[in-house]
């Protein structure tokens, strides 16, 4: 399999997580995404939105979105399960997924920032903007999984819903935000004491810029 990503792309590390928690191999393309070489014209051949990721399969297929991915690797691979069995926590597993993925992340990722600046927004107002987002969605995300035991989101094991949250409270890191949300942060902790989440991280992958 060949991974298209970069090393910041929240979107990218959800999926980093997910082949390193099944212990799967695979090959990095990378794509630096503030020098926009995710609208080269051979990778819009791959993904026409020009987004990362995308994962070529060992079948030469090519996917793309993070949570379809995810979805596909869970079908495929379904050692170390994403999604609990049961359907009702599978169903709130994936709710807490999308109100990351849909909700929070869509607004403010890199193209939307670029859209408010060319709307004048000047920088401290743009990072306003994502610090609002963030914070309006992450206070909905612990109320979700206030009924919740732990150490993860949905109980004794990772699911797809942590694998959606830390790369979400590194994104609210970078924008400033004031973490007051101990159930989030206490999950966080819990996943980055685990190896596949530790190999996953930015700062791990082989494009890493400071």
């Amino acid at each position: 399999m060949k991974l298209h990503g970069y090393f910041r792309s929240s979107a990218t590390w959800r999926v980093r997580i997910a082949l390193a928690l099944k212990g799967l191999d695979y090959e990095n393309v990378f794509h630096h995404l503030r020098k926009g070489e995710q609208s080269a014209p051979e990778y819009l051949r791959l993904n026409p939105q020009g987004l990362i990721p995308a994962l070529e399969t060992d079948d030469g297929d090519v996917l793309t979105q993070s949570l379809a991915i995810c979805e596909y690797l869970d079908e495929v691979y379904p050692a170390v399960p994403l999604l609990p069995a049961d359907p009702v926590l599978r169903a709130k597993v994936r709710a807490f997924s999308y109100a990351i993925a849909c909700e929070i992340h869509p607004l403010q990722n890199l193209k939307i920032l670029k859209r408010l600046k060319g709307l004048g927004f000047d920088q401290a107002q743009t990072d306003q903007w994502a610090q609002t987002v963030i914070e309006d969605g992450f206070e909905a995300c612990e109320k979700l999984i206030e009924r919740q035991d732990g150490p993860y989101a949905f109980g004794g094991s990772v699911t797809l819903a942590d694998i959606l949250l830390v790369p979400q409270m590194n994104n609210a890191r970078r924008f400033g935000v004031t973490l007051r949300w101990p159930r989030l942060q206490a999950i966080e902790a819990a996943c980055l004491a685990l190896p596949a989440f530790q190999r996953s991280r930015p700062e791990a992958q082989p494009d890493f810029e400071v």
